[in-house]
């Protein structure tokens, strides 16, 4: 039984200002306590470092979704005072950990939300050149996948790329789209005139483009590559689904406006979480209309958006899906996202020196065989229409990667999971670990069916995700998805060294 203390709205509301300011480095003068936390950029990271404090703070961990339920600090602290003063026990739930027990989440239907605006309607019929268009527009262009798709598209066609971002004005958009495509060694200076960054929002009416310029693209966009999406562990469909699931509309509503353009749209193997599907092969062209059982925020708002897209094929609009899994680092470079889930948590493992002992197959796959696949795919014609599964054809096991970490004289073991929580718990208590930034989500219980993190690892609670009909269509391409074996695994870890994330002291 953990210890409450207690505290008044105003003592939470002056240590939420204090480390908030800390965790986003920026002064506490310039904190808003009625502003919006999303405005502020926190990310699944930061969002845990501010419930791991608010847990020694207070003496019990508040749920994570608290951050969106509760958006400004001023409501949190509210909340969190009201909490604090509950005199009923605090339940531990998950080998110490403390969760405050009288917040439920509202319910969700999922079916419900999937309702396109009835005005997206194709205006005519699409005569664009699927192979080589001259005007793309494309979301996502300052994150890891979309950078690379940037750069295939550069290099696969003559078009002039329009990219949505978030910036004051185009010069602080151009600097943002050029800083990431360097920080993946993606960026060369003959680009310069083909990238045109369009200021903008997911999360706004019209993707936060005026009016005026809005008709102008609709009139001028040849095709659309929609990846653009907020991934945050954390937070609840709620505070997803403005960019996410709405963004994905006013993108179809862009592409039906004036003329009509190709949407190729990024989703992900996870529309297929639900329960209903655990141990049953999935093909490509497989409907999906089961949802219950889907409990993280991301992976419903993907359910929900890529049912919106097929609204809008079904309308007439030329559509194609594209679901990747987890995406590795490129197979040549070993260049990847050091602050994903799957490298913060093997560096995490590495330093508390175990590793879970869970049957889970790696099927991640490079991020250049994704982007690669995604480009070559949207350019012919008979994939219109059609779903593309870009998962890695032959997975590895974790026992696998452990046993190859261990020859690189790691002493590494695998321990069954409620003790590796148990270490969680008692022995990563310091920032130093990536995983302490982590805990409240690898430690979180999901739902009333009580299905637990372990419980998502194992493989006969996951789909069998066939990428069959998609290894058919790259024949001939020259697109083939690189064998998880040493070479891979040491081009990662080669780079992961260099870089400095990972330490062989």
């Amino acid at each position: 039984m953990a210890i409450k203390q207690f505290y008044t709205a105003e003592d939470i509301q002056s240590f939420l200002i204090s480390n908030f300011a800390d965790v986003l480095g920026i002064s506490p003068e310039s904190i808003d306590v009625e502003e919006h936390l999303e405005n502020y950029g926190l990310d699944s990271a930061q969002a845990m470092i501010i419930i791991s404090k608010l847990e020694q703070l207070l003496g019990f961990k508040p749920s994570p979704v608290l951050l969106w339920h509760y958006p400004s600090i001023a409501s949190l602290s509210q909340r969190l005072a009201e909490e604090s003063s509950n005199d009923s026990p605090v339940k531990d739930k998950v080998g110490g950990t403390i969760t405050a027990t009288n917040f439920a989440p509202p319910y969700l239907d999922l079916a419900a939300e999937c309702i396109l605006d009835p005005t997206i309607q194709p205006a005519g019929v699409c005569n664009v050149a699927i192979e080589n268009p001259k005007h793309i527009f494309i979301t996502g262009g300052t994150g890891y996948l979309g950078a690379f798709v940037i750069k295939e598209l550069l290099e696969s066609t003559p078009a002039i790329i329009y990219c949505l971002v978030r910036a004051t004005d185009v010069t602080e958009g151009k600097s943002k789209l050029q800083n990431n495509l360097q920080q993946y060694a993606l960026w060369d200076e003959k680009y310069q005139d083909r990238i045109i960054p369009i200021i903008g929002d997911l999360a706004q009416p019209f993707l936060g483009i005026d009016a005026a310029q809005f008709q102008s693209l609709a009139a001028n966009i040849d095709t659309i590559y929609h990846s653009g999406a907020m991934l945050n562990y954390v937070f609840p469909y709620s505070a997803l689904k403005a960019p996410n699931v709405l963004g994905t509309q006013e993108v179809l509503r862009l592409a039906c406006q004036t003329k009509v353009k190709p949407v190729h749209y990024v989703s992900s193997v996870a529309v297929f979480e639900s329960s209903a599907y655990a141990g049953k092969v999935v093909q490509e062209q497989d409907d999906f209309n089961d949802w219950q059982g889907i409990f993280l925020g991301y992976s419903q708002t993907k359910w929900v958006s890529e049912k919106l897209v097929k609204i809008a094929r079904d309308r007439g609009l030329p559509v194609t899906i594209y679901r990747p899994p987890l995406i590795a680092g490129d197979s040549k470079t070993g260049i990847c996202n050091t602050h994903d889930f799957i490298n913060l948590m093997i560096k995490g493992c590495l330093q508390m020196g175990t590793f879970p002992d869970v049957d889970y197959m790696l099927d991640m796959s490079p991020v250049d065989y994704v982007s690669k696949a995604i480009v070559y795919l949207s350019r012919k014609e008979a994939s219109i229409g059609k779903a593309f599964h870009l998962q890695h054809p032959q997975p590895a096991s974790l026992k696998g990667l452990v046993d190859w970490v261990r020859s690189f004289g790691f002493a590494i073991k695998m321990i069954p999971y409620e003790e590796w929580q148990a270490e969680l718990i008692n022995n990563v208590t310091s920032q130093e670990n990536p995983l302490y930034t982590l805990r409240p989500f690898l430690l979180e219980r999901w739902s009333d069916e009580q299905i637990t993190i372990p419980d998502l690892y194992l493989q006969a609670r996951r789909p069998i995700i066939s990428c069959a009909e998609t290894l058919e269509s790259l024949k001939g391409s020259g697109v083939v998805c690189p064998p998880i074996d040493s070479q891979l695994l040491m081009t990662y870890t080669s780079y992961l060294i260099q870089t400095g994330f990972l330490s062989l002291a």
